[in-house]
């Protein structure tokens, strides 16, 4: 491999383990402060998807420092600085276009993983965490973790973006992979049970896909669930 692909490909897996350890580890903080003793008893659980999920990290961070470095050296990437290179409409359009698009690869790979075969060898990993907590969001079997981590990347040479933009794309993608895996809510109910809480999804859509497993596929929005017919709503638990 090239000395400075491989560079970027190693910083990249350490960001993106920071990233996870801060963000997961923030959020287990908040429901230790908001709902003392919700982890009790989940300790071999967490260290076993802490470790799941720093081995995904190492297969994120390859293509994700791909992109980075064809950007830096090769002018491949659709990815620029100027705010103003485009109209500055554009700005949350293209975070949009990236969330609507990963959203729909998740979706339908999310339920390619449900079949029983692909689910044995691989979904069962991250469906080994009952409950979920705020550690699960990454806790990935490689076959897995390899069909997430190529999406944005492959959005970078596809698409444009602005740097910044990406940021705020990365950062929606990180909080809501770890708020959706509290096994809480940490929205207000008249948030969720809004007509915006009717198309976005938070945990008290997603604990209901750990719940029942053949349900509630999506990642950001309910569109394809509700489209596909696989929408049944939100859990019971959180009332």
């Amino acid at each position: 491999m090239i000395p400075g692909l491989a560079f970027a490909a190693i910083s990249m897996t350490l960001i993106v383990a920071l990233r996870y350890l801060a963000s997961s580890g923030f959020f287990a903080w908040l429901t230790g402060k908001v709902r003392p003793g919700q982890y009790d008893g989940q300790r071999a659980q967490i260290r076993r998807e802490i470790a799941w999920s720093l081995a995904s990290a190492a297969l994120y961070g390859v293509p994700a420092g791909l992109a980075f470095w064809s950007w830096r050296h090769l002018g491949w990437t659709e990815m620029y600085l100027d705010p103003f290179a485009y109209p500055l409409w554009y700005l949350p359009i293209s975070a949009l276009i990236y969330l609507i698009a990963h959203d729909t690869w998740f979706y339908w790979t999310h339920r390619l993983l449900h079949q029983r075969q692909l689910f044995r060898i691989a979904h069962a990993v991250h469906h080994a965490s009952k409950p979920p907590t705020a550690w699960t969001a990454m806790s990935f079997h490689p076959f897995e973790a390899l069909t997430g981590a190529v999406v944005i990347p492959a959005l970078i040479f596809l698409v444009p973006i602005h740097l910044g933009i990406l940021g705020v794309v990365l950062l929606v993608m990180t909080v809501m992979g770890v708020t959706n895996h509290m096994g809480w809510e940490m929205f207000p109910r008249w948030l969720v049970h809004s007509r915006f809480g009717n198309w976005v999804i938070t945990a008290s859509h997603h604990e209901r896909h750990h719940e029942e497993y053949r349900c509630n596929y999506g990642l950001y929005f309910r569109f394809w669930d509700r489209l596909c017919g696989t929408d049944r709503g939100l859990t019971e638990k959180f009332g």
